[in-house]
């Protein structure tokens, strides 16, 4: 009898388990995902007002007035973990200052760089041809521009929403027509940046063939080394130096890590599906509206 197929993309080939993100990463995207889709639930009703779901919706939320609060506190959480993310970053670059072209440069790093432009133009001659698919390190272009994507989004929506936010502050030295165009820039980034997320996002994390139908490693932070080794071969130096290391119980990026228990994959996999089902509703209820407005 053939072995089953795990669920879980990270999960699929041979071990061991290696640390891909540390608690900090995963809490933080937690934090993303839920003030995220807090904002898109409030927000979708008043910007598509007159569509057919936005009374029921709002509802759901205690009615206009307090869909505003809560969405106000979502904002809030995610400006807080945003200036978190900065300090974090600016850490980081510190603590690296002495050898900062690495960190700028090299396989680890976030930040784009000319091989991700060369790395975008090799995946389409792959996807054509099949040949010379092209190697990722830590973060692939595709990981790099979910990141940038989201945060180009995020500071305009961010900009705009505390304009609205506070109009008798802003509009004591500001015009008066900087609030219209705040308004529209506000409803229509939020607008691309949900269809982004779910449909560029999604397809890249948990759509796409070889990852069908969930990858969870950044809810439990570990995937095997065949799965490194397919989605990051750049990365193995750093993870095969640590291999004949003892597992660490405690997440350590590129360390040796015990599998995945059967908790953990449920909480997994119950927490990824319903959000990738909230956010095809969401994508649904966009075009609705679209039919509908």
């Amino acid at each position: 009898m053939a072995d089953s197929v795990p669920m879980d993309a990270a999960q699929r080939g041979n071990g061991p388990f290696i640390w891909r993100f540390l608690t900090w990463h995963r809490v933080a995207h937690g934090v993303v995902v839920l003030t995220f889709y807090t904002l898109v639930l409030t927000g979708l009703p008043l910007r598509f007002s007159c569509a057919p779901f936005s009374a029921g919706l709002i509802s759901l939320f205690g009615g206009v007035q307090t869909a505003g609060i809560i969405h106000r506190i979502a904002a809030s959480m995610m400006v807080a973990l945003a200036v978190v993310y900065v300090g974090y970053l600016s850490a980081r670059f510190w603590r690296a200052r002495g050898t900062p072209h690495a960190w700028k440069w090299g396989p680890d790093t976030l930040i784009p760089h000319p091989r991700d432009f060369v790395d975008f133009f090799k995946q389409w001659v792959y996807f054509f041809t099949g040949r010379n698919r092209p190697t990722f390190g830590r973060y692939s272009y595709l990981e790099k521009l979910d990141f940038f994507g989201a945060v180009w989004g995020f500071v305009i929506i961010i900009a705009s929403g505390m304009l609205l936010s506070f109009p008798q502050f802003f509009g004591s030295f500001l015009p008066g027509w900087i609030f219209n165009v705040a308004t529209v820039f506000h409803g229509e980034e939020a607008l691309l940046a949900t269809c982004f997320l779910f449909v560029v996002h999604f397809f890249n994390v948990h759509v796409r063939p070889d990852k069908w139908p969930l990858d969870a490693v950044m809810f439990h932070g570990r995937a095997t080394v065949d799965y490194l080794e397919e989605e990051h071969p750049d990365m193995m130096p750093q993870v095969r130096a640590n291999l004949d290391a003892p597992v660490s119980t405690r997440p350590r990026v590129d360390h040796r890590a015990p599998p995945p228990t059967r908790a953990d994959s449920l909480i997994a996999a119950t927490f990824g599906f319903a959000l990738l089902a909230t956010g095809f509703a969401i994508l649904g209820m966009i075009v609705w509206a679209f039919a509908f407005c």
